[in-house]
């Protein structure tokens, strides 16, 4: 199991357990987990709806892209530890991570 943590607007921490293997952007994951995520574009980088912030973790996950790179420039709030879920795979380097919902 992957284990993460989700902190809401509020502060609020709530862990979740995410099975190896399975495949899916942590966006998926938080829709499916029903968290606030719009996710407008369906994944493609093109809204930033998805938007996080990685308060634990960011030097083991995947550079940030090209396309979420162009995107995070121009949100005002974004900041080094900003990320875009629909651009992360979840997989084992998640393990002990955790996230900051910034997007509402």
């Amino acid at each position: 199991m992957i284990h993460i943590t989700i902190e809401d607007q509020n502060g609020g921490q709530q862990p979740i357990e995410i099975p190896e293997g399975i495949s899916l952007s942590l966006m998926e994951v938080l829709k499916a987990s029903e968290y606030p995520i719009l996710a407008t574009c369906g994944g493609m980088a093109l809204c930033a709806t998805c938007h996080v912030a990685v308060r634990e973790g960011a030097d083991r996950l995947p550079p940030v892209n090209d396309a979420e790179g162009d995107l995070l420039d121009t949100l005002p709030d974004a900041d080094s530890d900003s990320r875009l879920a629909c651009q992360l795979r979840v997989d084992e380097s998640m393990d002990g991570a955790v996230f900051r919902l910034r997007a509402a």
